[in-house]
């Protein structure tokens, strides 16, 4: 792995900012990597606010999306509420519709099936809407691009609302509102929202023009927090905001769909990083493995013993997606061998039998294994489809528009997108996008990269500096949780491998005459000649708890050694 030291930030903002805040330089250069540089800026990173969300109809098309809905609503029209099927536009479908029938009955949800009809708005549901009198779509989490299907809902007569953060293609749907902050004409004053965020933005301009206040609407930002944490946007402004206030919600009163997940843990206070790696992955594993309506009915369940019948289905299908996608994944590291493609810029692989719920997740971990912009192809009806990711700092969706006189659809962001193309297009394709990035990648974003806030040496841990540092939460894109650089450590003589196969490192470390540190580096077990025979080395590590026969002690969590 390459180590990025960030550069530190001018000498006079660091020292007036920690005098100003009356704590350490360490902590002040954090925070000014950060963007917080004054007493304002880090009373609102520390104490965020719901005072601090942009008003709503500062949103292009805002005023007419809730005209249209309260018309909607006085002439008892029927809504049908439309939403992608991972975990953003379940959550987003969940929030829409939960909060329209609170106080209007005429609400209905659709997710699309990702095997019949694919990603995003699609011709069955537009016909379903037909077919059962629906006159008014609002789709959450897709729909930017889609241009002859809201057309064809025109000829139908149903109107759409489009709530979506996707990049917009040159031209508009011809929809009633589009509420997208990534519009080029839309001034809205921030653009990283997720599809559940802009849900929300529409929820809270209804809610006031009904005399509510942002305090009516805290029950919903679980299901906002799930999503942003999920989509991985930044962890910045907004962001931060409603996920602080989700992750209160979820901590103190979660919905019942939720609580039935957590009941399943052993943990008593969830942070971002659980509700990514343990919430997220069951609801999304509905729409993988079976349909995303499935997720829907558990985040929208009122009766808690219901939802732990929806939980324990979830469970079943996570377990499922989780023993696919290892399958997958090691019949993809075999392919790639077998036919000779190590040394290649990009990888391309396709075989007609793979799941297509998992190809997402095998994206990622060829990308963890090989370190380049990584397709996944699978077969789906009469086309191929795929799920795209990038490596740190590349644009993958940039290479793929680059190919697109070779694709029927495409779709996404900088780091993870999908397509579709014909099977008589997918060699072209291969060679084109690999031409593609050879051409435009630095060579040097094809190594690992890890990002350092700060060199720190181990005296500098302290419980103070941790409590403070823990108070930098949450993390996400934007604000990561900090990462130091320690120097010239050496092994006590207490490290080992450990776990079953002996994968993981437990060191038990010390810097000169520094208090000892335990530390553990997941899949790290191999390092463990770095360190032995009392060799000095340095480490790239971040902080956590480790809470042992009910003692809590601060552990390093190594990201990387090196001597």
């Amino acid at each position: 792995m390459h180590w990025t030291l960030k550069p530190k930030p001018e000498a006079n903002k660091i020292s007036t900012l920690a005098q100003d805040l009356q704590v350490d330089e360490t902590i002040a250069t954090l925070l000014v990597q950060r963007g917080v540089e004054s007493f304002e800026d880090a009373k609102k990173f520390f104490r965020p606010s719901l005072e601090d969300l942009h008003d709503p109809f500062l949103m292009k098309d805002m005023d007419k999306a809730v005209e249209r809905i309260e018309q909607a609503i006085t002439n008892e029209e029927n809504i049908l509420v439309f939403g992608d099927y991972d975990v953003d536009g379940t959550s987003s479908v969940a929030l829409m519709s939960s909060y329209l029938l609170s106080y209007y009955p005429n609400v209905a949800t659709y997710i699309p099936d990702r095997y019949e009809e694919g990603y995003g708005v699609s011709y069955q549901g537009i016909d379903f809407a037909a077919d059962n009198n629906f006159s008014l779509i609002i789709a959450l989490d897709c729909g930017i691009k889609a241009i002859d299907k809201v057309a064809y809902a025109k000829e139908k007569n149903i109107d759409f609302i489009i709530c979506d953060h996707h990049r917009p293609g040159e031209n508009l749907p011809e929809a009633v509102a589009i509420l997208d902050p990534k519009r080029e004409d839309c001034t809205y004053p921030y653009d990283e929202l997720c599809g559940c965020g802009v849900g929300f933005k529409l929820i809270q301009a209804l809610a006031g023009r009904r005399g509510q206040t942002i305090d009516d609407l805290m029950l919903y930002l679980d299901l906002v927090a799930t999503a942003i944490g999920a989509d991985i946007v930044p962890m910045t402004e907004e962001n931060r905001v409603l996920t602080y206030f989700g992750l209160k919600v979820i901590n103190s009163n979660p919905r019942p769909g939720f609580k039935a997940i957590i009941e399943q843990l052993k943990k008593d206070t969830l942070e971002v990083s659980d509700v990514v790696f343990i919430i997220a992955p069951r609801i999304n594993a509905a729409g993988r493995m079976k349909h995303g309506q499935h997720a829907v009915n558990l985040m929208t369940e009122t009766d808690l013993e219901q939802a732990k019948i929806y939980a324990q289905e979830i469970e079943a299908y996570n377990l499922d997606r989780r023993e696919t996608d290892r399958e997958i994944t090691e019949e993809a590291l075999e392919l790639i061998k077998t036919n000779g493609e190590e040394e290649r810029f990009t990888t391309v692989v396709y075989q007609e039998h793979w799941h297509k719920g998992v190809i997402g997740i095998v994206a990622s971990r060829l990308t963890e294994t090989y370190y380049r912009p990584t397709l996944v192809f699978t077969k789906s009806g009469d086309k191929l489809a795929a799920s795209a990711r990038s490596v740190k700092h590349f644009d993958v969706y940039n290479a793929i528009e680059a190919c697109e006189d070779c694709l029927e659809q495409f779709g996404g962001h900088k780091y993870a997108a999908g397509l579709t193309l014909l099977p008589e297009q997918f060699e072209d394709f291969k060679n084109k996008f690999e031409d593609v990035v050879k051409a435009t990648i630095d060579k040097k974003l094809l190594t690992p990269e890890i990002s350092v806030d700060l060199e720190i040496d181990l005296k500098d841990i302290t419980s103070k500096f941790f409590r403070v540092l823990k108070q930098f939460a949450p993390f996400g894109p934007g604000n990561m949780t900090p990462v130091f650089i320690t120097q010239n450590l050496q092994d006590t003589g207490w490290s080992k491998k450990v776990g079953e196969n002996e994968d993981h490192l437990r060191v038990v470390i010390k810097q000169g005459n520094s208090p000892n540190f335990t530390g553990i580096g997941f899949g790290m077990g191999d390092n463990y000649d770095l360190i032995k025979d009392k060799k000095p080395f340095k480490a790239v590590y971040s902080l956590d708890e480790n809470t042992w026969n009910g003692t809590t002690s601060i552990q390093l969590r190594l990201r990387d050694l090196k001597n």
